[in-house]
């Protein structure tokens, strides 16, 4: 998609936006490639690059010294990331009322980090990390600190129990689903960014509301299954789609 078409894209999704009484969005690890954390599904993927049991809880149950080495290098890497622009776009879009929640599958912390409030983050979120013997809860810079100085897995201060990240793992529930599913029965449209919409049940999320007579507003690098379903669908990096979007957005307001 060339730069014009995505251009009047953008001005399509936020006509759309500006005229909605309930809009969220939905994120996936696509808006955070631009902050330098590797998506899971691309080309560069990380399950390209590694198996994605090595992020399961039958994983760490049988392997926590395992684990931990597979894991501390990603959570060095959010740990370091910071919000780029489809972020703070998206965070400027709720200050402006247009955006009621943000929906993501992702743990990097960084829709916080750009100043949104109504997250809902179905996948928990790496900052902090708890005891499995005892729920104790801590910061992830703790465990980080505990195996950087040789003690792996990281264990608690408090009974000696293995710490785990704060993260849903594959074989886990995902506890935020319910939630997320009832924002998305009351919302008139979704903006899904950086997803695939091949996970689920997180997935489900846009297509509630778009079975609820809702618009669907799709921003993803490579075509997804929903392409045909969608209102809207731009081919193009996150921040380029909603920069481009949010301006639309201020002048579409400013001429109310």
């Amino acid at each position: 998609m060339s730069s014009e078409e995505c251009l009047a894209g953008a001005r399509e999704a936020a006509l759309i936006l500006t005229g909605s009484r309930h809009a969220i969005a939905f994120t996936g690890a696509g808006i955070s490639t631009e902050s330098g954390i590797p998506d899971f599904r691309g080309p560069q993927g990380l399950w390209r690059r590694f198996d994605p049991s090595l992020a399961s809880i039958d994983y760490l149950n049988t392997d926590p010294k395992g684990f931990w080495d597979f894991y501390i290098n990603r959570f060095n890497t959010l740990n370091n990331a910071k919000p780029n622009r489809a972020h703070l776009a998206l965070a400027e879009l709720e200050k402006l009322g247009v955006i009621k929640y943000v929906i993501t599958q992702n743990i990097d912390n960084l829709h916080k980090s750009a100043g949104s409030i109504n997250v809902i983050e179905l996948h928990g979120n790496y900052t902090t990390v708890y005891c499995m013997k005892c729920g104790a809860q801590y910061p992830f810079t703790l465990a980080l600190r505990k195996y950087e100085e040789g003690e792996n897995p990281p264990r608690c201060p408090r009974c000696g129990g293995i710490l785990r990240p704060n993260v849903v793992l594959f074989g886990e529930p995902v506890n935020e689903i319910n939630r997320a599913l009832e924002v998305a029965a009351l919302s008139d449209v979704v903006l899904v960014v950086g997803s695939s919409l091949t996970v689920y049940p997180a997935a489900y999320v846009p297509l509630v509301v778009k079975e609820h007579g809702g618009k669907l507003i799709i921003i993803n690098l490579e075509p997804t299954d929903y392409d045909d379903y969608a209102d809207v669908v731009l081919h193009c990096s996150a921040s380029e789609a909603l920069s481009a979007i949010l301006n639309h957005v201020k002048g579409i307001m400013a001429d109310k």
